[in-house]
């Protein structure tokens, strides 16, 4: 949705026409972009850390670096939604029903690094959690059957408040699992491309604030993508953020746009973020 109103909004101040397309999530957009289907994506920071050394999930496939950075845009949470009032801690996920995204996802992996800090994220040797009853699910399959009963809870990772969430929230009480101080600071220091966020009570109408972390939501180009083009992709994005008519767009920021270290910045961004006064990595 959000790549829609961005695409719109490019069109409409640049001379640069955007196309945003429904995909799989951040591993497809890295395929499509290798396999020349897209040229932009969005990607979570640490799917593309994983792409770009050729590590889990693209372990099989192999490195892809033939792309770079355009800017980092939000923060997505690592939500953990249960409708069990016994699940309070991540600890009380273990023998449970639990939904962990789709195998070798950016959720599946997130599932893997929160469900390994807390003792209960082991793996055999076909990369099935053997502490938990995984079931591999989208957002909208995991509320619906968090919904009906067949699960106790599930991994979702996206910006807050995420649609399938907010409607699960509508017809009955959930909670999402909080984590602690002591095992966010062992994650983020074994995996940095972690950060510590909260989600306000009021966001799902839960009964207090849940802490948790999040990975960035980056937006990557092609190397063969115009510097023009990338240029006016940020120009659109960034120059009239107040009609930009989504809720993810009060997060745009041109600090936290500039932030990303792990994968150099495309020309076309080094040279907007110059004109802004930012001086960024660039590949």
């Amino acid at each position: 949705g959000f790549g829609t109103v961005i695409a719109n909004k490019v069109g409409d101040l640049t001379s640069t026409s955007v196309k945003a397309i429904t995909s799989g999530g951040s591993a497809a957009n890295i395929q499509a972009l290798e396999d020349g289907d897209a040229q932009l994506g969005f990607v979570q920071s640490d799917v593309m850390v994983y792409a770009y050394n050729g590590e889990r999930t693209f372990a099989e496939t192999g490195a892809s670096t033939d792309f770079s950075t355009v800017a980092n845009l939000y923060m997505e949470q690592v939500q953990i939604v249960t409708v069990d009032p016994s699940i309070k801690t991540v600890a009380d996920l273990e023998g449970k029903r639990v939904s962990v995204g789709a195998a070798g996802s950016g959720v599946f992996f997130n599932a893997v690094d929160v469900l390994q800090a807390y003792g209960i994220g082991d793996l055999d040797a076909d990369q099935k959690f053997t502490k938990i009853n995984a079931t591999y699910q989208n957002f909208g399959d995991s509320t619906e059957a968090l919904k009906d009963g067949q699960i106790d809870a599930a991994f979702v990772v996206a910006g807050a408040p995420t649609t399938a969430v907010t409607d699960l929230a509508s017809g009955r009480e959930i909670s999402l699992v909080s984590l602690d101080d002591e095992h966010i600071n062992a994650l983020i220091a074994s995996c940095p491309y972690y950060s510590k966020d909260t989600i306000a009570k009021d966001v799902y109408g839960t009964a207090e604030d849940t802490t948790t972390v999040a990975v960035g939501a980056v937006v990557v180009a092609r190397d063969d993508v115009s510097s023009e083009d990338v240029y006016n992709f940020l120009y659109g994005t960034f120059e009239d953020t107040a009609n930009l008519s989504h809720g993810k767009a009060a997060e745009l920021d041109l600090d936290f746009a500039a932030s990303v270290t792990s994968i150099g910045y495309h020309p076309g961004a080094v040279a907007y973020f110059a004109d802004k006064g930012l001086s960024v990595n660039a590949k």
